[in-house]
């Protein structure tokens, strides 16, 4: 069970690897899995993010895992040639049941989906060798802020998330990363800011990364629509926000994510 409100259309199957593309630069700088031979991947999805970890270390092996097989599926056909370093598992990270253990795991984006997602990092434990490199970015989506100041936007954005909450995930769980993995065992733990902060000052990446939003944004709105949480009118004044601020001479449009860096 996941509260994956972005659904599994190929529309947003797409829009995960160009996701991954656009926020390579600002996840991967830190991640370190030199020395480590297999690797396990949960929420692994269609293989976006996998695919960057097999192209920044080719000695890696990687076990895939996700709890949608038409991820799984989309993430075999993304991934034909690289296969003979992955393995994928259809299963509930919360009841991880893999015969092997692993010198290393990656969690992108996918605890904030999950529903007691602690869960999670204990059974990871149970699947780690001693000294295992464990890597996890995860959004908090309260460090949202823009300029100037838009009612669409912000009614949207504040739907979206308490809608995320209402299917059991948190918006804000890259900020209790910290708490979690201590709680979980693990030990040696860093925690570390991304994301970005734009002006006008580099308005290509200003307008690169509203663009972004945009249709991380209404990647949210079949799901939100669907149940009556939201009108099309609420996600047209949305979009038309989100524009407004790509041209406003004084925008400012920033966002912090966490990495967390662990051990056990």
């Amino acid at each position: 069970m996941t509260s994956y409100i972005h659904g599994y259309v190929p529309e947003e199957q797409e829009r995960l690897l160009e996701q991954a593309g656009l926020l390579g630069p600002l996840i991967y700088p830190r991640i370190d899995f030199d020395g480590c031979k297999n690797i396990l991947e949960i929420g692994s999805g269609v293989g976006a993010q996998t695919q960057v970890l097999l192209s920044l270390f080719p000695e890696i092996e990687i076990t895939c895992v996700d709890a949608e097989p038409r991820q799984i599926e989309k993430a075999k056909n993304n991934l034909q040639s690289y296969e003979s370093r992955l393995s994928f598992h259809v299963q509930d990270a919360r009841n991880l049941d893999l015969a092997n253990k692993f010198d290393g795991a990656f969690l992108c984006w996918v605890l904030e989906h999950i529903p007691n997602s602690q869960l999670v990092l204990e059974k990871l434990n149970e699947h780690l060798e001693p000294g295992a490199k464990v890597w996890i970015t995860e959004v908090f989506n309260s460090s949202f802020y823009f300029q100037p100041p838009l009612e669409g936007l912000s009614n949207y954005y504040d739907k979206y998330n308490n809608f995320h909450r209402s299917l059991k995930g948190d918006p804000d769980v890259g900020a209790k990363l910290g708490n979690m993995l201590s709680q979980a065992g693990f030990k040696e733990i860093e925690l570390f800011k991304g994301g970005f902060h734009l002006s006008q000052h580099d308005s290509e990446s200003l307008k690169k990364i509203t663009t972004y939003w945009k249709g991380l944004m209404k990647s949210g709105a079949a799901a939100m629509l669907e149940v009556g949480w939201i009108t099309k009118e609420e996600v047209d004044a949305m979009e038309k926000d989100i524009e407004t601020i790509a041209s406003d001479e004084n925008a400012i449009f920033s966002y912090q994510f966490v990495q967390a860096n662990a051990r056990i």
